[in-house]
């Protein structure tokens, strides 16, 4: 069950909202499920319409009006003149949530949403439960979202009865845990993010009401995370992300520590937009947890003359986000040889191997390997793919496994092989690129790193993960294969015809194992009494040739 916390003021607004048709006309059947008593008592679980949806909102502000309470929270504003941020304080008396389940698991009474509503916000703290005075709150359900989830909004006045304010703090946490207990009492489907501490950042229904209206196929969040992570993972540095971030068509702007110039925090990114439009910036841990700065670090070498370089690079973004021009540009501004093909898709190659000795539970480990091999896909996006496709998804899937939280991740393993090279390649790479001989062969080798991930997942007992992933990625694999030519071999043309690039690819060909989805985790061995027809084959002590 996902709960899903926003804060505002308007309480009418938001109940005419709730008891109306939708954004996409979905909401049908507009009836409350649980409430306060007396709101309860007055209107009952009959379908709402707008003059009864004002009744219950003007009820629901009674406390707030009569005391003349004024609940406000901090916010971070962008200055439009200056692009600059600034705090300042918004009306936010009413907390609104949102719980839904997954598609998969159908749709529940009545009788058990009114019951999981109120255990909800007793024990989020909102009623008598809590020993102090309650809210005015009420459940209403309207039947299913877009995407199918049955779920139900809860709308609470901060205001208690006795004009004193209610406390959020902490809320977004003490959701998700009460969330996580009711699960387990009502026996719902727990959510993969709480058990196996991954998860990505929901969508709010105002960006898929933006996409919606500029007819995108995605939400900004998803395009910014895609060329977020291809530049990070084809990057070997903090400067060179930064100008990759550039040349991949988005603003970009440093956070400082505070009090400092010299010392960035964090970043935002966000699309550039068209018309009069004001830009949406999105801040690296919103896009997803494994892009926060901090934990991209963990990926780049640390020394002072790349921190210096990169301090460099993000002082010239924020002098002017809109026209930001490189202060050392690299690497990414040049074509790669061809020749580089070969030795990247021995890297992968390499990793693959290492991978034998990592343990499943090893979940840093693992994250790092999801995390290069999804920014790979995504780069690979980013050079042929206009609109989101199957290298997109693709990305999107495999990156949810590096979704873990901070206090999991670790250091990339120093002498652990990486896909950054091949992300390179993918990325900037000089042909066209819908299909190449050295792009077939890379491929092979992320499909492997695929299945690794996927085998790891249900090694780790994460059976429920790996099934997610083996659904997803069949199709989209497939669809990315038939893209690309078959894979050379060495009768496949003579030497002569073959173009540096394709001859790369045959040298590289050579160095691999054989073609296989294989995964590179040890097989389990269970051993069996010897026979004298065994021991001809016993040759290496272990029942292998």
């Amino acid at each position: 069950m996902i709960p899903n916390i926003t804060r505002g003021s308007r309480i009418v607004g938001l109940m005419s909202y709730l008891a109306g048709e939708g954004r996409a006309n979905e909401h049908t059947e507009q009836h409350l499920v649980a409430g306060d008593h007396a709101i309860m008592a007055r209107h009952g679980y009959a379908v709402l319409d707008q003059a009864a949806a004002r009744d219950i909102g003007l009820a629901l502000d009674t406390p707030r009006l009569a005391y003349g309470v004024e609940v406000t929270r901090q916010v971070r504003v962008e200055d439009p003149q200056t692009g600059e941020l600034h705090s300042d304080r918004v009306a936010a008396d009413v907390w609104h949530c949102s719980l839904s389940l997954h598609a998969d698991e159908g749709q529940l009474s009545d009788e058990q949403w009114g019951t999981i509503a109120q255990q909800f916000v007793d024990r989020m703290g909102f009623t008598e439960e809590s020993g102090k005075a309650p809210c005015r709150w009420v459940a209403v359900r309207h039947g299913l979202s877009t995407n199918g989830n049955d779920h139900v909004h809860i709308a609470v006045s901060l205001v208690r009865e006795d004009g004193t304010k209610a406390s959020t703090h902490n809320d977004f946490t003490r959701a998700q845990d009460v969330c996580r207990d009711l699960e387990r009492e009502h026996g719902l489907t727990p959510l993969e993010s709480r058990q196996r501490g991954m998860g990505e950042r929901g969508v709010k229904p105002a960006e898929r009401a933006r996409a919606e209206r500029q007819g995108a196929l995605e939400v900004d969040a998803h395009r910014l995370e895609r060329t977020v992570r291809a530049a990070a993972i084809a990057s070997l540095d903090e400067g060179e992300f930064v100008r990759r971030l550039r040349q991949g068509g988005v603003l970009i702007r440093p956070r400082y520590a505070a009090g400092r110039d010299d010392v960035v925090a964090g970043y935002s990114v966000a699309l550039r937009p068209t018309g009069q439009d004001r830009p949406v910036w999105f801040g690296g841990g919103r896009l997803a947890r494994d892009l926060t700065l901090p934990r991209l670090r963990e990926g780049w070498p640390d020394s002072p003359q790349t921190a210096q370089a990169a301090v460099d690079e993000w002082r010239a973004t924020s002098k002017n986000p809109w026209q930001y021009r490189p202060v050392a540009p690299g690497r990414e501004e040049a074509t790669p040889d061809p020749e580089l093909w070969e030795q990247y898709t021995r890297e992968l190659g390499a990793l693959r191997a290492q991978l034998r000795d990592v343990s499943p539970g090893d979940r840093a480990t693992w994250a790092h390997v999801a995390r290069e091999t999804a920014g790979a896909f995504a780069a690979w996006s980013q050079r042929v793919e206009t609109t989101a496709g199957p290298l997109a998804d693709t990305a999107r899937e495999l990156s949810r496994s590096a979704h873990i939280r901070a206090h999991q991740s670790a250091p990339k393993p120093v002498r652990m092989g990486s896909a950054s090279g091949a992300a390179m390649m993918l990325l900037q790479a000089a042909t066209a690129g819908r299909g190449t001989a050295a792009e077939a062969i890379l491929f092979r080798q992320l499909g492997r790193l695929s299945v690794a991930l996927l085998d790891a997942h249900q090694a780790a007992g994460d059976a429920r993960r790996a099934e997610q992933m083996s659904q997803s990625l069949r199709d989209k694999l497939a669809a990315v294969q038939e893209r690309l030519p078959a894979v050379p071999t060495k009768d496949t043309a003579p030497a002569a015809s073959l173009t540096p690039e394709e001859e790369a690819v045959r040298r590289a060909q050579r160095g691999l194992a054989a073609p296989g989805t294989r995964s590179p985790l040890p097989n389990p061995i269970t051993p069996r009494k010897r026979t004298t027809s065994d021991t001809s084959r016993d040759r290496d002590g272990h029942g292998r040739e």
